[in-house]
């Protein structure tokens, strides 16, 4: 359970985010919908504890972020920008991080690159992967720790169709499973189908 209570984050003189208040319940899928502009990007930051509230909290089953911890324990992240180590190949990449918490085996790193599609044991550099190629493995790194939290701003974005609908079962296995997915995207179209919950941003306000 994510709750959001009176969230608002104000940078320089201007709110981003404006007293935003909603529950996420764990088992579904919530889509965010809204212009490029509209705050999609920095909530999905807020829940995910990179910026700190200028008003309001993010209370992750009964815990406040920033006062009871510094990031949600378990937590799957896609975020614009979002930076991979270029020089090693994919499987590598997630080696690499899966050494922080200690919580995925090399079988079950292989099994989620498997899953987005990308063959675990090729050994081409990423910075050699087209735009693609370098989402799959995106969501792979989202997913390989099978987080209680998965936070997806734009997955889809340079994936051809086979792929979208691939992500899609993987979002959807992801969600039986018992995770909250909160997607975010500027296409409307592309969250009906598959979120339980569709709720639009305007000019960092929550429309419901």
């Amino acid at each position: 359970m994510i709750e959001v209570r009176h969230l608002s984050k104000k940078i320089k003189s201007t709110y981003v985010l404006k007293d935003i208040c909603y529950q996420f319940e764990e088992g579904k899928i919530y889509g965010l919908f809204g212009k490029n502009g509209s705050g999609k990007t920095m909530l999905l930051r807020a829940l995910a504890g990179l910026i700190v509230p200028t008003e309001g909290d993010v209370v992750i089953d009964g815990k406040v972020l920033h006062r009871d911890m510094s990031f949600p324990p378990s937590i799957g992240i896609i975020i614009e920008n979002m930076e991979l180590l270029p020089q090693y190949d994919a499987y590598t990449n997630l080696y690499i991080l899966s050494k922080v918490k200690k919580i995925a085996s090399e079988g079950e790193i292989r099994k989620a690159l498997h899953r987005v599609g990308l063959d675990p044991f090729l050994k081409t550099k990423v910075k050699k992967y087209s735009l693609g190629m370098k989402q799959r493995l995106n969501i792979a790194q989202a997913i390989f720790e099978r987080p209680d939290i998965i936070l997806l701003d734009e997955p889809t974005n340079a994936i051809d169709e086979e792929g979208v609908e691939l992500v899609q079962q993987i979002l959807l296995e992801e969600k039986k499973r018992g995770a909250t997915i909160i997607f975010a995207s500027h296409i409307k179209e592309d969250l009906q189908h598959l979120c339980d919950v569709s709720v639009k941003m305007s000019e960092g306000k929550l429309l419901l």
